[in-house]
């Protein structure tokens, strides 16, 4: 608990801030307040007023701004303010004194003075290496298919968790692994198809489609956005052995990069990748900006690793690289690789038909071994926004920590309430 400032204190601040409307200084007691709420936060009067979520300035069905955030004066300031139990009344200067309530909770998830930070899925992130073989997620198709949408909600925290989860049970077959991948949302058409197949036989100008070893890379790299899940299905392989699929969890190798090299993990964050898929001669294709991204990718505010973005098989030419740094980039990737081949982060598993590998690109590198004979094997693409809109709307149903930010009141007939801390 943070106690109050002195109202000597309030006052010097408020002076020095006329703009800015202090959680802690109002006109009732603290001691009244739930105890999550009893702290300094806040808030200018410009922000509160573009916030209001009463029907006229927010549109109770589609969740949409209705306030004219640019008809807000610069200088606003309310003329009453009234804290009660519930949250904060605020009453702003108009032609009909227009009043804004806001509930305590919705006040601290979103308070920016002082920051919070956030993980709206809530879902803590387990790191892995190798002795993941021993008890990998798993769900089965029965699960996922039913309509209590509980199973569904499982394989989606899984990998939300881990990165990665199988479904056992599915029928060989493209039409059961299409459904399972609809109970998603909507495949994300490439230039290999929609749910695509691929045997060893160069269909695709992408190495895939050889009998080929992979490495450990994530694909799309030559997107500017790549695609946020990937599902595996072996469907068959008839008259040869090997093809064993490997794992590696991108975060863990990046915390080990961190913790053992923070010069070289910095330098992987910094430096852009530029990447392509040009082995079809009909397309041609690179990220926007051409320099591409950079291996590491971190989230602006918590600067908390978000995505990792690499494949050395795509990699265009460096040339926009600091001859300063040359020398030091690939002794990062080198040290990085070294890390990605380690026994210790490898997890290797034998696909059979039946069972579906779902991944996470954006943090699980997948690759494979070397085979033989005929294997057929058929995927999909889901984006990042559409998986995790649908691990969103789960949440709201399924997770009580989720329900309690997402409910200050309970939703009516135009849906989830107004205060979700999503929106």
């Amino acid at each position: 608990m943070t106690t109050s400032l002195p109202p000597d204190d309030l006052s010097a601040l408020q002076k020095q801030h006329p703009n800015l409307f202090h959680l802690s200084n109002l006109d009732l007691k603290l001691s009244r307040l739930p105890l999550l709420h009893r702290m300094i936060s806040r808030s200018h009067h410009i922000w509160l007023r573009d916030h209001c979520r009463c029907p006229t300035c927010f549109h109770p069905a589609a969740k949409q701004r209705l306030v004219n955030t640019f008809q807000i004066p610069p200088d606003i300031k309310p003329i009453h303010v009234h804290g009660s139990t519930e949250g904060l009344e605020v009453v702003s200067p108009s032609t009909e004194h227009h009043s804004s309530f806001y509930p305590w909770s919705w006040l601290r998830e979103h308070t920016y003075d002082p920051p919070q930070q956030k993980d709206h899925h809530g879902n803590e992130k387990v790191l892995w290496g190798a002795k993941i073989a021993k008890s990998p997620p798993a769900i089965t198709y029965e699960e996922v298919m039913d309509d209590s949408d509980s199973g569904l909600y499982k394989w989606l925290s899984d990998i939300d968790r881990f990165g990665f989860c199988f479904v056992s049970g599915v029928p060989p077959t493209l039409e059961a692994t299409e459904g399972l991948c609809e109970r998603i949302g909507f495949i994300r058409e490439t230039q290999y198809g929609k749910l695509w197949t691929f045997t060893a036989d160069l269909s695709k100008g992408d190495t895939a489609y050889t009998t080929m070893a992979l490495g450990a890379h994530t694909d799309n790299t030559y997107f500017t956005d790549p695609s946020g899940l990937q599902l595996f299905h072996l469907l068959s392989h008839i008259d040869g052995s090997g093809g064993a699929t490997l794992l590696v969890d991108g975060f863990y190798v990046a915390s080990l990069l961190k913790e053992l090299h923070p010069d070289l993990y910095d330098i992987l964050s910094r430096v852009p990748v530029p990447a392509h898929a040009a082995g079809e001669p009909t397309a041609l294709y690179q990220p926007s900006p051409p320099s591409g991204y950079p291996t590491l990718q971190h989230d602006i505010l918590t600067k908390e690793l978000t995505q990792v973005r690499w494949n050395n098989d795509d990699r265009s030419a460096m040339s926009h690289l600091d001859p300063n740094l040359v020398e030091k980039w690939y002794d990062a990737i080198r040290t990085w690789h070294k890390l990605l081949v380690s026994p210790d982060s490898e997890f290797w598993v034998q696909l059979t038909p039946g069972t579906v590998l779902a991944i996470n690109n954006h943090r699980v590198l997948h690759g494979r071994s070397a085979f033989d004979g005929k294997r057929q094997v058929c995927g999909a693409y889901i984006g990042m926004d559409e998986y995790r809109s649908k691990l969103t709307v789960l949440q709201e149903k399924f997770d009580p920590r989720f329900k309690a930010l997402a409910t200050h009141e309970s939703p009516t007939k135009d849906g989830r309430s107004v205060w979700n801390p999503i929106l």
